[in-house]
C-alpha cells in the first residue's frame, strides 16, 4: 500500500545490514511527523535465546531485561512435538497463551483440589492464576505452537518449580513418608530437570478426566476458553476483533486480550488504553504503528510476523497493515477488563464548534464522524 511519504531517504554509505533495513523502513527514514526520543517499542523473538530440546521441543521469550520498556507482561514462545510435555510445573505469576498452530492437552489443580483436563487447538485460550500447578502436552501429529504470556513483565520462563527439580532436593526418606511408595519407586528418578521432554501420546480425554477428576469435582471456572470461536466483538469488511477478558472468560483474572484482524488497507483506528499497558505479539501480516509520548515526542516502527510490541498505559498509537494480505495481531493487557478509547469516538461526542475551535477545521466535519466505535478503519477512512 502507498504510504506517507517522508522526507528523501538519507545516503548510507557505510556498513548495513539490508535485511534488517528492509524490515525497519520507517525507523531508519521515518515520516516527518516523527519527533524526540521515544523509547524503542518493538523487539523480534528471533532475537531471542532459543532453548531447544532435541525431538521435543523448543521455547524462547521476551522480557523486560530484553525489551526495558516491557514492564508489566513477560512473553514466551513455545512448540513441542507431538506427544512432548511441558513438565508439570507452576509460577509466581499467572500464565496466559493462545494456541498458533496444532492441538495440547492441558491439566490443572485448583487449592481446593478441582481437576481440570481438556484439549485446545488453533485459536483457543487457557489461564492458570497464579500457583496452580498444570502441564501442557501436543497431541496432534504436527505438534503445536503457541504464545505464553504472564502478568510480570520481570517473570523468566526458565525459573519455573518444577516437579522433578523439586523432588530431587527433597530428602528421599521424605518423599517416601509423603506419597507412601517403596523407597525403590525413586530409583530411576531423573536427575535433573526435564522442562520440555518427549513422551506418548495421550489417551482419549475422556479416560483422562475420569482419572484425574476426585470427589471435589472439576474446577467452577474452566482454564479454558474458546476465543476466535465466539462471535466477533467487531466485524466490518475492513477487519474484525475478538476479546476475552473476566466478562467472558471468568478465571482470566489478571490477563484481558483482543484478537485483531486487519485487511489490507486498513488500520487499527487512532486509539489508547486507560487501564493497562499493551503487550503486542504479531501472528501475520505486515504492520507500522506510530506512539506519541507527548511533549512533541512520537516514533514510528514497522512489524513482521513474530515480533513483539509495546506500548505504555494512556500512550494514543495506531496499527496500520502496509501489506498485501491480513495482518493478524494480538493486544495483552496485565487487567481484567479490556478497555480502549477511540479518538473518532472522542471528537464525535463533543460540540462541535469546540473541535472547530481547536483544529481550525471547516464547519460540519465533525458531525459526519461515526459516533459509534470503529475500531477498525477502512482505507478509505471511517464508514458513514
Amino acid at each position: 500500500m502507498k504510504l506517507e511519504p517522508s522526507t528523501t531517504p538519507p545516503a548510507d554509505p557505510g556498513p548495513e545490514n539490508p535485511d534488517l533495513q528492509r524490515q525497519n523502513r520507517s525507523s531508519f527514514n521515518p515520516p516527518r511527523s516523527d519527533e524526540g526520543d521515544v523509547k524503542n517499542f518493538r523487539y523480534p523473538f528471533a532475537f531471542s535465546h532459543n532453548r531447544v530440546t532435541p525431538d521435543a521441543g523448543w521455547a524462547r521469550q521476551v522480557t523486560v531485561r530484553d525489551m526495558p520498556i516491557a514492564t508489566t507482561v513477560a512473553g514466551v514462545n513455545m512448540r513441542l512435538e507431538k506427544g512432548a510435555i511441558r513438565e508439570l510445573h507452576w509460577h509466581i505469576p499467572a500464565e496466559w497463551a493462545y494456541i498458533i498452530t496444532g492441538r495440547v492437552r492441558i491439566t490443572g489443580v485448583d487449592f481446593e483440589g478441582r481437576a481440570f483436563v481438556d484439549d485446545l487447538g488453533p485459536g483457543d485460550l487457557w489461564y492458570f492464576p497464579a500457583g496452580i500447578p498444570h502441564s501442557i502436552q501436543a497431541i496432534s501429529d504436527d505438534g503445536s505452537e503457541f504464545l505464553l504470556a504472564f502478568d510480570d513483565g520481570a517473570f523468566s520462563e526458565f525459573d519455573t518449580f518444577l516437579i522433578t527439580d523439586w523432588f530431587n532436593h527433597i530428602p528421599r526418606d521424605v518423599l517416601v513418608q509423603n506419597l507412601g511408595w517403596p523407597p525403590s519407586a525413586f530409583d530411576k528418578l531423573p536427575p535433573e530437570e526435564l522442562y520440555i521432554f518427549a513422551a506418548k501420546t495421550p489417551g482419549s480425554l475422556e479416560d483422562d478426566k475420569k482419572a484425574a477428576i476426585g470427589p471435589q469435582g472439576e474446577v467452577p471456572c474452566p482454564f479454558s476458553h474458546r476465543l476466535l470461536a465466539q462471535p466477533p466483538d467487531r466485524r466490518t469488511p475492513s477487519g474484525e476483533v475478538h476479546i476475552a477478558d473476566s466478562r467472558n472468560f471468568k478465571a482470566s483474572i489478571t490477563i484481558a486480550v483482543a484478537h485483531v484482524c486487519v485487511r489490507p488497507g486498513a488500520m487499527r483506528e487512532l486509539h489508547w488504553h486507560p487501564n493497562a499497558d499493551e503487550w503486542q505479539y504479531y501472528i501475520a501480516g505486515n504492520a507500522r504503528m506510530t506512539v506519541f509520548e507527548g511533549g512533541a515526542k512520537a516514533r514510528t516502527i514497522d512489524f513482521h510476523p513474530g515480533d513483539v510490541g509495546y506500548i505504555q498505559k494512556s500512550l494514543p498509537h495506531y496499527i496500520q497493515n502496509t501489506g498485501d494480505s491480513d495482518l493478524e495481531f494480538l493486544e495483552i493487557f496485565k487487567a481484567d477488563k479490556y478497555q480502549d478509547v477511540s479518538l473518532n469516538q472522542w471528537l464525535s461526542h463533543l460540540p462541535p464548534q469546540l473541535v472547530e475551535s481547536h483544529l481550525n477545521i471547516p464547519p460540519g466535519l465533525v458531525q459526519k464522524l461515526p459516533k459509534e466505535k470503529q475500531v477498525i478503519i477502512p482505507p478509505n477512512g471511517p464508514a458513514k
